[in-house]
């Protein structure tokens, strides 16, 4: 009769005919099941993994006794982490004595895929806030005329308990923020300030920085001195202003053998860069490239693709999208600025919360974040 031998820590062990026997018989009854079933998590098992005791783990359970907020998440995170089958009890019992905020956020062109991706990254940071219950009333201006603004953030204001928004920096939006603070509902600034000193804060990019290190990017790219194109949105966006005038300095101090031309207005519409990028390529020929402030890339990275071949020119935009992301991979643009929307999202959260539980602050500050770079080499 057969016999088996199996090696086991570097030994071989031979199994007797016997023994071998009665192995197949099993396996013609039963088919061999390699790796035995993963023991359901039990209360000692999750008290273990969140280094609590069980008595402590029953509280957050069944709410028989007060738990410190900070060891209940704790035990919700090692529930969670094992699969035990009531972590999302332990949520509701989390959630349970959270406050309930209604949130507006205001955010322009809605067909643009960045806007799509901040109101995606919006919706995901209020629902995973740990310290409130939050309900986001997203609104998508009509346009940038402070008109429609004030009219949605008053409309807002009045079912809301804090508001963030994308915005120019207008008088008539400065005086609706300061009636909503006057009501106690904070307003933030979001990508562009506007209101200063009124609105609650402004969380974003450090602007100015960022048009610096477009300039910084675009000197060392550049195959020679030249003439230099910046689209802005419009003067109305700070932000824009700021990208702008960062970007202006750096040539001033450190390359004036480039020439910046004067800055170009294309209300962030395709077209109408398109159009104005085409009239630069055919009548500038000491044209080396440009640099899009604001939105409106979709339109530079057109007219590129179709008369920018052989020409050399540095691109810079802002924003990754589908079209910037493809563009970097043709060769097409030299570099994409970024704004991180998730981790902005996170921070606006515990920005609004703190607003909201504590009032307006009596110094509205400024929360700048890093930006990414994209290169054709690191999409």
């Amino acid at each position: 009769m057969d016999r088996l031998s199996i090696v086991q820590d570097a030994e071989i062990f031979t199994l007797p005919p016997r023994t071998v026997a009665g192995m197949r018989r099993m396996t013609e009854r039963q088919p061999i099941r390699i790796g035995a079933t993963a023991k359901r998590p039990t209360i000692v098992d999750l008290a273990r993994e969140a280094g609590v005791s069980v008595a402590t783990v029953d509280r957050v359970l069944n709410a028989r006794l007060p738990v410190r907020e900070k060891t209940a998440r704790r035990v919700h995170e090692a529930a969670h982490a094992i699969g035990y089958h009531a972590a999302g009890l332990i949520k509701q019992r989390l959630q349970r004595d959270l406050p309930r905020y209604r949130l507006g956020f205001i955010l322009r062109k809605p067909a643009q895929h960045f806007y799509q991706e901040f109101a995606r990254e919006v919706e995901a940071s209020v629902s995973s806030a740990q310290s409130f219950h939050g309900i986001p009333l997203i609104e998508f201006a009509p346009s940038h005329l402070p008109g429609d603004l004030t009219t949605l953030l008053k409309d807002l204001g009045s079912r809301c308990h804090a508001i963030a928004m994308v915005a120019p920096d207008h008088p008539k939006i400065t005086a609706a923020v300061e009636e909503l603070k006057a009501k106690g509902i904070p307003v933030f600034s979001l990508l562009s300030d506007f209101a200063a000193g009124v609105r609650e804060g402004y969380i974003g990019l450090n602007n100015r920085r960022v048009g610096r290190t477009a300039a910084w990017m675009f000197s060392k790219a550049a195959k020679r001195p030249g003439k230099v194109a910046v689209f802005v949105g419009s003067h109305r966006f700070q932000g824009h202003e700021l990208r702008e005038s960062g970007f202006r300095s750096f040539f001033r101090e450190n390359e004036p053998a480039f020439e910046v031309l004067d800055t170009l207005v294309n209300l962030e519409k395709r077209q109408i860069t398109y159009e104005a990028l085409l009239d630069l390529m055919q009548r500038e020929p000491e044209l080396v490239g440009f640099y899009v402030a604001g939105g409106g890339m979709e339109g530079a990275i057109s007219a590129l693709r179709e008369e920018g071949k052989g020409q050399d020119l540095v691109a810079i935009v802002n924003e990754i999208t589908p079209e910037s992301r493809e563009a970097l991979a043709d060769d097409i643009i030299t570099m994409a600025v970024a704004t991180p929307l998730r981790r902005l999202c996170q921070e606006l959260m515990l920005l609004m919360d703190r607003a909201i539980k504590t009032g307006t602050a009596e110094t509205p500050g400024q929360t700048f974040l890093p930006f990414d770079i994209y290169l054709p080499e690191n999409i």
